[in-house]
Formats: structure tokens, C-alpha cells, sequence
């Protein structure tokens, strides 16, 4: 299994300068976060900009990354597939188009996005709606023989204070999703922090849904006793952001996810030819380069112990 992190932490660091400090630190894999130029989202950034990249670009950063022993395990854009705006929803699915179009140019055959939420439907609503959507990203990914895969985050508050953005968070949600779009190159970027503070069984859903993890995101929990006490589990009501009221995210090994057994479970189900990539949104190693850096070098050495 090889061991990376998401670039969305080094916002619009080129990819040349990001990997030559990957290959430096010991880091085998890049998810390269490829969201517009001018996007302002909190988390994204673009490492590679898929709007103007040309075949021999992707030539070219393909050999660069082979010298350094590193591999592209992912192309991420993480943004909302059914928002309520049409005109929103409509330039995010053609930049996902974008996306995909530079996977297949690059050879890389996974991309990750979200679900996300039309605010204005029903959850029954919005899954006939994502049925609709995702059976075309589908069609136009598998022509280009690439593998799609949904991140498991709540984004809680994405839209609105309190409610679930992405609606693909829990194992009821994926039994639903993968009902109504079955192709099995639809998948899961599994990540046990999400699952852990909802209070759902991560070992147990790595096992229940090993067909569908492509991927897997390295990010850890700690649960707030104060926030949880102040808030209970639906957060806070008077807040704003994606929740986070109750739990932070922390890196790998600061947190309550167990490692050890986790990375032994994701060799169980077969994943030891795929990626596990620290997601860097710990709110004590951020702020400067510096602390990012170090963070994520904290975190490659606790999951390293456990990884031949």
C-alpha cells in the first residue's frame, strides 16, 4: 500500500514544488486536488490546473513524479453535484468533466467528488436527482476507464447550520446510492473520521463495503467532551460552518482512530495495491507552511509503523 496525502492542504503550490517535498519525506502517492484557479472554498486548492492542461503537460508531470518515486493515486474535487442553483450545479458537473478529462490524459484512474445536497428537496428527492446525475458522470467516466469515488463527510452546514450537505455519509445512504447507480466503477474514498464521530462502526463498514473503497483517507477525530456536553449530537444551533462542534479533526495517531487496526483491516480487504492519503485538516498544525509541513510529517511516521 502505498502512502501519500491530499494536496488541498498546499493551496495552489504547483505540483512540481509539492512533490519534490513528498519524494523528500518518504511519500510514494499524491491526491492532487485539481478545483478551479479561482475558487475560494475552504480545503481545496489546485495543484494541477485541469482547464488548461494538455497531453504533453500530463507527459510531462507523469515523468517528472516517476523520478521521484511518486504516483498520482487520485484526482480530487470535492464539491456539490446537486446544488440547488443551476447555474452553480451545472459549472461544477462541467469542471468535474474537466477532472476526468485530465485523469485520462494523466493515466490516473480515480477521481473523487461528492454527492452533495439539492437544500430546496427531500433526501428522497435528492437521491432520485443524484440517480440522475451520477448515472451520466458514470457513463462519461467509464468511457475513459476511470473509477469514480464519493468521500464519506457529512459537511454538515455546507447549505444550511445543522443539516448534511453530502448525503452519502452513512451505510443506509450507500446501500442507496449504489442501488440506483450499480456500476461498479462507482465507489467509495473511505474515511474511518467521519464515520467515527456519527458513531458508526468503521471497522465493521471497511469489511461490509470492501468492493466499493477505492481509496482511503487518513484523517483522525478527537471527540470535544465539552462540546458534546454544550451542543449534544446534533451541534450547535446557533453556529455556522460544517459542524465540527462536538470533534475536531486531527492527523493520524493525535486523535481516537485506531490505526493499527484499521490499516490491518484495509490489507484484510484487499486494498494493499491502493492508497492511504493523510487528509490534512487538523486545526493545530495549520496556519503556516511550516506546521502544515510538519504535520503531515507527523502523520506519515504513525502510520508508517503499521505498513510494511
Amino acid at each position: 500500500m502505498r502512502l501519500g496525502f491530499f494536496t488541498a492542504c498546499f493551496r495552489r503550490k504547483p505540483i512540481a514544488e509539492v512533490a519534490d517535498w513528498a519524494s523528500a519525506q518518504g511519500f510514494t502517492a499524491l491526491e492532487v486536488a485539481c478545483w478551479p484557479y479561482d475558487n475560494t472554498r475552504d480545503y481545496s486548492s489546485t495543484t494541477i490546473d485541469v482547464e488548461a492542461l494538455t497531453p504533453e503537460e500530463a507527459h510531462e508531470i507523469n515523468e517528472m513524479l516517476k523520478s521521484k518515486n511518486l504516483i498520482i493515486s487520485s484526482l480530487g474535487y470535492y464539491d456539490n453535484m446537486l446544488h440547488s442553483d443551476p447555474r452553480q450545479r451545472e459549472a461544477h458537473l462541467r469542471h468535474l468533466t474537466k477532472v476526468m478529462d485530465a485523469a485520462h490524459m494523466l493515466g490516473v484512474g480515480l477521481v473523487g467528488t461528492f454527492i452533495g445536497r439539492n437544500i430546496e428537496l427531500s433526501v428522497a428527492d435528492n437521491l432520485k436527482e443524484a440517480e440522475r446525475v451520477f448515472s451520466d458522470i458514470m457513463k462519461y467516466a467509464e468511457d475513459r476507464n476511470l473509477r469514480v469515488m464519493i468521500e464519506n463527510c457529512p459537511m454538515v452546514g455546507w447549505q444550511q447550520p445543522g443539516i448534511p450537505g453530502n448525503l452519502a455519509y452513512s451505510p443506509e445512504l450507500w446501500d442507496e446510492l449504489f442501488k440506483r447507480i450499480p456500476s461498479e466503477s462507482f465507489g467509495l474514498n473511505f474515511d474511518p473520521s467521519h464515520l467515527y464521530w456519527l458513531g458508526i462502526d468503521y471497522i465493521q463498514a471497511a469489511k461490509d463495503y470492501r468492493d466499493r473503497i477505492f481509496h482511503a483517507h487518513a484523517k483522525d477525530v478527537e471527540l470535544l467532551d465539552e462540546g458534546y456536553y454544550r451542543y449534544g449530537i446534533f451541534g450547535s444551533q446557533l453556529g455556522s460552518g460544517h459542524g465540527k462542534t462536538f470533534w475536531r479533526y486531527r492527523l493520524p495517531g493525535l486523535g481516537e482512530i485506531d490505526w493499527a487496526r484499521f490499516i490491518s483491516i484495509l490489507y484484510e480487504i484487499g486494498l494493499e495495491s491502493g492508497t492511504l492519503s493523510i487528509e490534512h485538516e487538523d486545526p493545530i498544525w495549520e496556519g503556516t507552511e511550516e506546521k502544515l509541513k510538519a504535520g503531515l510529517i507527523m502523520g506519515r511516521r504513525h502510520l508508517a509503523q503499521y505498513m510494511p
